[in-house]
């Protein structure tokens, strides 16, 4: 068997303004490795300011979406290598997990099958997440001997109830789709044959947006959610302050088919950009 080839754990397609970016593991359900860190950072950083890319969707080739941590590339492998090994396939994962939190465009997890473990440093990282009925996430580390770490624990506390997170964690029982929805995971779980045209009508709406507006109004809501609320209050002001600073014309342009030419109602939808000065 050949050895795996560092560019190809990631597949990437643009169409009309999406970016289908792929975990291209499929015979080892996507579980992430040190080569497909390093590739998805590479991704990003390509993806990331490019004119023809407004919206990155994550998902995984054939039936899972990501089985978490490559159990023998990621952790046998690199602790063989000490603990430098281990702290720079450290510093290469939660890298990009961390880039994908912060980034530039929209971004949305589609979930299309197994999400465990590690996998689900990248679904928190994504602005939003939609799922399949029949996917299945699970924390299956308490299974095997260990805390469900590498941000995992945070992301169950920070997305599930209280009780919610425990059980999912202290258990190692998987949930479904349906349940992962009703616990918070992600935005809303359809038939795994009508994923695709779910994210991509969500997609199509978030093309729709104020770029400007929609990266700070990203930003703002993972920010202020830490801050106490005169501290985001505080924060929101500069931040609008900041937006409207770099994107003027946007504003302005909004307000006025509002106000002056009556074409649209904020509450119904997002004005037309195509009027926009640049």
């Amino acid at each position: 068997m050949s050895a795996e080839r560092e560019e190809d754990t990631v597949a990437v397609k643009v169409e009309n303004q999406i970016a289908w970016v792929s975990f291209n593991r499929p015979e080892k359900r996507n579980c992430m490795s040190p080569k497909l860190n390093r590739q998805m950072m590479r991704v990003l950083d390509d993806l990331e300011f490019r004119e023809d890319v407004s919206v990155l969707v994550l998902t995984g080739e054939g039936s899972a979406w990501s089985a978490g941590m490559d159990l023998k590339e990621y952790f046998r492998e690199t602790e063989a290598q000490g603990l430098g090994g281990t702290r720079q396939a450290q510093r290469e994962s939660y890298g990009w997990w961390r880039r994908l939190r912060w980034y530039q465009k929209a971004t949305i997890a589609m979930v299309n099958g197994w999400c465990f473990g590690g996998g689900y440093g990248p679904l928190f990282a994504c602005d939003l997440a939609f799922a399949a009925e029949e996917a299945q996430f699970g924390l299956s580390e308490i299974n095997w001997g260990i805390l469900p770490g590498g941000g995992a624990a945070k992301v169950v506390a920070e997305l599930m109830p209280l009780r919610k997170a425990m059980y999912h964690a202290m258990m190692g029982e998987n949930i479904d789709g349906k349940t992962a929805e009703e616990w918070g995971l992600v935005n809303e779980a359809v038939p795994a044959e009508q994923l695709r045209a779910r994210v991509t009508d969500v997609a199509n709406v978030l093309l729709q947006k104020n770029q400007v507006a929609l990266k700070a109004t990203k930003d703002a809501v993972r920010r202020v959610k830490e801050m106490t609320y005169d501290n985001a209050e505080d924060y929101l002001v500069r931040a609008q302050e900041a937006a409207n600073s770099f994107d003027n014309h946007g504003r302005k342009e909004g307000i006025k088919q509002f106000i002056d030419d009556k074409t649209y109602k904020p509450g119904l939808g997002a004005y037309d950009k195509s009027k926009q000065k640049s």
